[in-house]
This record gives structure tokens, C-alpha cells and sequence, in this order.
């Protein structure tokens, strides 16, 4: 059972970026998927996640970033655009039984992948 998450990158305030999240081992179309990032010295901060039929994303981010999912191709992406320097962390995916904001809700965790927004 793994997750991947890749995509990220250095990209100037305004642009975009596509984060994706892809599973091996397991059908990521039985989990609920989550978003989170962390800058050094902080929590880690939910940013979104989707269910099979819902989508939940945190207010700092509505209007500018979309979760979805392909489960055909095994993967959930994070669609960010309009990103603001604040933006920068790594971000992570991770799998759970329920949707939620809450890290301790996720069973599995893949590898961070660093965006960092700067001009």
C-alpha cells in the first residue's frame, strides 16, 4: 500500500499549479482523500479532501484550489490556481476510511511534495 504525491514545483504568486496523488497497491476509489500541507515549525493544515460523491475544501482556499479524483487512472489531484505566497508548504495526500479535516483520520500518508510560490 502506497501513495505518491508529485507535482509540485516553484511557480510565481498567481500561478498554477496540479498536485496529483496516485496509489499503488490499493483502489483509491474505496478511500476517502485528503490534502494537507506544512511549513517548518507548524501543524500540519488540512486544504481539502473528496468522498465519493462530496468535495470539502478549507476557506483559505475555496475559489482557487479543486480536489477531484480519476478513478480510472487510480488518482486524486489538487488543482491550484491564483497561488499566493502563504501558499508554499508541502503538501500531502492521504487515504481514510471517512472525509475529514483532521490528520488522525487518515490511515495513509504519502510522501510531501514542496510548492513553493515566490516572485
Amino acid at each position: 500500500v502506497q501513495l505518491q504525491a508529485f507535482g509540485g514545483g516553484l511557480v510565481q504568486p498567481g500561478g498554477s499549479l496540479r498536485l496529483s496523488c496516485a496509489a499503488s497497491g490499493f483502489n483509491l476509489d474505496h478511500y476517502a482523500i485528503g490534502w494537507f500541507r506544512q511549513v517548518p515549525g507548524k501543524e500540519r493544515e488540512f486544504v481539502a479532501a473528496i468522498s465519493w460523491s462530496r468535495t470539502y475544501h478549507t476557506d483559505s482556499v475555496k475559489g482557487r484550489f479543486a480536489i477531484s479524483r480519476d478513478n480510472a487512472k487510480n488518482t486524486v489531484y489538487l488543482q491550484m490556481n491564483s497561488l499566493k505566497p502563504e501558499d508554499t508548504a508541502v503538501y500531502y495526500c492521504a487515504a481514510g476510511s471517512t472525509m475529514a479535516d483532521e490528520a488522525w483520520a487518515y490511515d495513509y500518508w504519502g510522501q510531501g511534495t514542496q510548492v513553493t510560490v515566490s516572485s
